[in-house]
């Protein structure tokens, strides 16, 4: 063998390849071996710690442990997979390999891409120095999650300030959930009337979907929460207790705000991942360029992808993670075979919005914000029928049943178990 053969020849080689270890990750290694038991798949991903984070905003809440949202990674693999404990650096779509950060390269008949999205905690002035003190918090942390919930219980007045960046980010709902718990945990404190909890979105509607937009305005108003608009922070000093926010007018004129805070619940800007940002894979806004329906590569044939890095219009939440496995399992299936791409997303997914303690609005919807509910009842109406499923239901079906590769479904709508 030459010297250039040898250079070019990869360390491994499987048949399907998957760059992300999170929940479309071994929800798709599981279905596909359930489907396909003799496949050969390796997935990818350094991490140690396997996290269910829609359970986050509870912990936040105090309705939560987090040890209850975490689990081994290791454990968690599918058997008859491999699993790589590695990152990916780079991508070879042309010769079908990717580079790891060890050096070796690894071949793939079919690849899928599922690894998330990232936190840029970076990209506000101060806040990685002060986070998880003075007062400051983000339920999209899992080091600071509690402290959100020590923070909402030392609060017996002042100021409450919770953020919310420009989109797009995982669980756009997220936000203004603990904005909610925490104003009704006051509530019942008695220590609501003395606070003042503001709610700073860089955009200009408080939910992208309008048909779930009113009961989450009868909660701001119960609460007697204060909208920002147009309002995003760029800075914190902790010690000083000061959060400096970018307004925009309406004339589209930018002013900073600074504001002094007594708790400040943080929603870090996201983006990409940054090795996915820097690949041929990335469209120009750096996400993962495929095609809305059967989530193949719209450059690359052989490259499918899954999750919160894609360029795709829908919610980044569970559910659509969880409705987005089948379809490409399908699809990669039918590729490997030669036969065509029958797999079809519609944009599903959802959101428990929890508008206090034991009441949810629970949104679904599709590609465009077309409601898509599941139950035969006004999910625009807060329930105690939501959050059982939240709380109890839908934990359960994820540990059990998604990362197992299997499903239950209801007759009326299959989509109905995650978030």
């Amino acid at each position: 063998m030459t010297q250039t053969q040898a250079s070019t020849t990869p360390d491994l080689h499987f048949t399907i390849v998957i760059v992300g270890g999170g929940s479309a990750g071994i929800a798709l290694a599981a279905r596909l071996l359930r489907m396909r038991p003799t496949l050969d798949i390796a997935i990818i991903d350094p991490a140690t710690t396997h996290a269910y984070q829609p359970g986050w905003t509870l912990v936040g809440a105090g309705a939560m442990k987090l040890r209850d949202t975490l689990d081994q990674e290791g454990g968690l693999i599918p058997a008859g997979s491999k699993w790589l404990r590695a990152a990916v650096t780079s991508f070879q779509p042309e010769a079908n390999t990717v580079t790891l950060d060890d050096g070796r390269t690894v071949a793939y008949n079919r690849l899928i891409v599922c690894p998330g999205l990232q936190l840029d905690w970076d990209k506000i002035k101060g806040l990685r120095e002060t986070l998880g003190r003075n007062g400051v918090c983000s339920n999209y942390s899992r080091e600071t999650v509690e402290y959100t919930w020590t923070c909402i219980q030392s609060l017996a007045g002042g100021t409450a300030l919770f953020t919310q960046p420009p989109m797009p980010i995982k669980c756009a709902g997220a936000p203004q959930k603990i904005a909610y718990l925490a104003s009704d945990y006051w509530r019942k404190k008695g220590t609501l009337s003395r606070t003042n909890v503001d709610f700073c979105l860089a955009g200009d509607v408080l939910f992208g979907v309008a048909y779930y937009r009113p009961p989450l305005q009868e909660a701001v108003d119960y609460y007697g929460i204060n909208l920002r608009y147009k309002t995003n922070l760029i800075a914190v000093d902790g010690p000083a207790r000061t959060a400096t926010f970018s307004v925009t007018a309406p004339d589209g004129t930018v002013t900073e705000d600074v504001r002094s805070f007594d708790m400040l619940h943080v929603t870090p800007p996201q983006s990409a991942p940054d090795f996915i940002k820097q690949s041929p894979l990335a469209d120009a806004a750096g996400w993962l360029e495929v095609d809305p329906a059967t989530l193949r590569h719209s450059r690359f044939e052989f490259i499918f992808g899954a999750g919160d890095v894609m360029n795709t219009s829908n919610a980044k939440t569970m559910a659509a993670a969880r409705a987005q496995v089948p379809v490409v399992c399908a699809n990669v299936l039918a590729s490997l075979d030669g036969k065509p791409l029958d797999g079809q997303y519609d944009g599903y997914g959802a959101c428990p919005l929890t508008v206090g303690y034991g009441r949810i609005v629970l949104a679904e919807f599709l590609y465009g914000g077309k409601p898509a509910p599941s139950f035969p009842y006004d999910q625009r109406k807060p329930s105690r029928f939501a959050w059982f499923l939240k709380t109890t239901v839908f934990p359960r079906v994820y540990w059990d049943m998604m990362l197992k590769g299997r499903d239950i479904e209801l007759p009326h709508h299959p989509r109905w178990i995650s978030e």
